[in-house]
């Protein structure tokens, strides 16, 4: 089997408008990513998803774009896509970081692969380790009396695990409110996204923990992996590393410095299935738990992150669960078929690959016209 062909498509999906997610790295009101079909001779294509996000890692969809075109696709053309490994380690010898638009080109041949062997994902990565995927909704960082109104609709949905985003705002207020709607029995955690100094982190931490809380999400700048350490040390609140995980020398740092109990991973962030996997790997011989995080992908990136949920024995599903949220939050997640989301619990496709199609009329629909696809082969 040869790659003869590597497409791009520029989406714009907005955020339902009851459930805008504000953080401290802003409101994320609209989606603007790019899907990847990797075609081949055998008239079989594979399916990716970047979540480009400019605050996130600095990857912006023009930039996402070029650096497929440019950079990966001539290393691609004319390979068998099944050796995922090998054409992964190329794309990471031409180009550093930029781990989401990496990441689509791994969920595609990892897509490829699975479709090639009639079998899913999950499969490849050494099979099912559970059934399901315990899920957690989550409220941006809105006034408290908005707050409890998206506490109480997604609890009504069915969901037993809630996320609060802090940083902005009154925190404090927020957590209070939602807590005593929610009542004591509701597991709660918060995500402060990097939004707190260590100063205001230690008093804030302080004053929350009262409430309960069953982990405290990034609550300072990813790089100083010793203040989080010493903050750590300082609350009783389970610290929750994400943005301080990108790589699996990021993980060792941190496992090295005692500055989390929890990591956060999913594929995009990692730049593909098999550094999220190492990075489970390293927490889980450390003695840390290990859940997944969220991006706000679409319908294909969460695919990818339900199969790696669902066959990594890394992760502490049930007692962290996880952030399989983006088609919850989005006007649409462009599948022909939506996953099986819940609520409370997720299920991973059973089809070849990742198990999942895009509706052409939806991805029409959302596609950026501004922008210039690729289709080059």
């Amino acid at each position: 089997m040869k790659i003869t062909e590597v497409e791009t498509i520029p989406v714009h999906v907005p955020i339902k408008a009851e459930v805008t997610m504000k953080t401290s790295h802003g409101a994320h009101v609209v989606s603007p990513y790019v899907l990847v079909r990797i075609h081949t001779d055998e008239g079989i294509f594979g399916l990716g998803e970047a979540t480009l996000s400019p605050t996130w890692t600095g990857e912006t969809r023009p930039g996402g774009l070029a650096v497929i075109r440019d950079l990966f696709t001539p290393l691609l053309l004319g390979q068998d896509p099944r050796n995922v490994n090998a054409l992964m380690r190329e794309l990471n010898r031409v180009l550093v970081g930029n781990p989401f638009a990496k990441a689509a080109i791994d969920m595609a041949l990892w897509d490829l692969a699975g479709k090639a062997a009639g079998v899913p994902v999950h499969q490849l990565l050494g099979g099912k380790v559970r059934d399901e995927l315990p899920i957690k909704l989550v409220i941006g960082a809105v006034e408290p009396d908005a707050a409890v109104v998206l506490a109480r609709r997604f609890l009504d949905w069915g969901v037993k695990t809630l996320k609060v985003k802090v940083g902005p705002g009154d925190d404090v207020a927020r957590i209070r409110a939602v807590r005593e709607f929610a009542g004591p029995d509701i597991p709660i955690g918060i995500d402060a996204n990097e939004g707190w100094d260590i100063p205001t982190a230690r008093r804030l931490l302080a004053e929350l923990e009262p409430f309960n809380l069953y982990f405290c999400e990034q609550p300072i700048p990813r790089h100083d992996a010793e203040a989080l350490a010493e903050l750590r040390r300082s609350t009783n609140i389970p610290i929750k590393a994400d943005e301080s995980v990108f790589t699996p020398a990021d993980a060792i740092r941190m496992v090295q410095h005692h500055a989390a109990d929890i990591f956060s991973v999913y594929p995009g962030k990692h730049g593909g299935i098999t550094p999220t996997l190492e990075i489970a790997a390293i927490a889980k011989a450390a003695g840390l738990a290990v859940t997944m995080g969220s991006n706000l992908e679409l319908g294909p990136g969460t695919a990818a992150m339900l199969h790696v949920g669902i066959a990594c024995d890394a992760f502490r599903a049930e007692q962290f669960p996880g952030d399989y949220v983006g088609p919850w939050y989005h006007e649409s997640d462009l599948l022909k078929t939506p996953l099986d989301l819940g609520l409370p619990n997720a299920k991973a496709p059973d089809g070849p690959g990742l198990g999942v199609e895009l509706d052409d009329d939806l991805v029409e629909k959302y596609r950026d016209t501004t922008l210039k696809a690729d289709s080059i082969g």
